[in-house]
């Protein structure tokens, strides 16, 4: 049994797909959801139950010096035998020591099409207003590994989508939504098939 660890700050709208996703896989479970804010969206959702047969999946909220300051959190992971952690909505930089711990191992998704529109700041609103200033005529998604950098891991995996003149962040955003829900699952499970 391959299992996976899901680290989201916000509602986990993709933490819910990617749970729903493999609760109709055999041999993946994900089996610990992680979240930085008490009043996270993910945290009901989790505790709701994941996938058609809703199963229960236990929450840790974490705060700021546990998470930098010590390594409960990776004592806590190695504990599960978590084979991939997945950010999904996650806002934190991933320490090093947590990147070591589980080299290649870590993946995230970006509302954008990186390099461009990535670093610190650059999350949801934020990165969608960003493409609509400057004019491009495309977004996306990128899945990439975690290192100590925001959103300068390898890439794993882009998909487009094209940008109106006449669209909205709110626009953009939908449309990124779109490719996250259909791509994220899949390419997680090809990452852990390869693990």
């Amino acid at each position: 049994m391959k299992k996976i660890a899901l680290f989201a700050s916000g509602s986990g709208s993709n933490a819910e797909k990617i749970a729903d996703y493999f609760a109709e896989h055999e041999g993946v479970s994900v089996n610990l959801v992680l979240t930085n804010n008490p009043k996270a969206g993910v945290i009901e959702r989790a505790r709701r139950g994941f996938g058609t047969g809703r199963v229960h999946t236990p929450v840790v909220v974490f705060d700021r010096p546990t998470f930098y300051q010590t390594n409960q959190i990776i004592e806590l992971l190695q504990n599960q035998a978590v084979d991939l952690i997945v950010l999904a909505g996650f806002m934190w930089l991933v320490p090093a020591q947590l990147v070591q711990a589980f080299p290649n191992r870590i993946v995230n998704i970006h509302p954008a099409l990186l390099p461009k529109f990535g670093g610190k700041g650059m999350y949801g609103h934020f990165v969608h207003e960003a493409v609509v200033a400057a004019g491009e005529p495309e977004s996306g998604i990128t899945i990439h590994f975690v290192n100590e950098h925001y959103d300068e891991g390898a890439v794993i995996y882009q998909a487009s989508c094209p940008v109106a003149p006449t669209d909205t962040p709110d626009e953009v955003a939908r449309k990124v939504q779109v490719l996250e829900h259909a791509h994220y699952p899949r390419v997680v499970a090809e990452v852990l098939a390869s693990l």
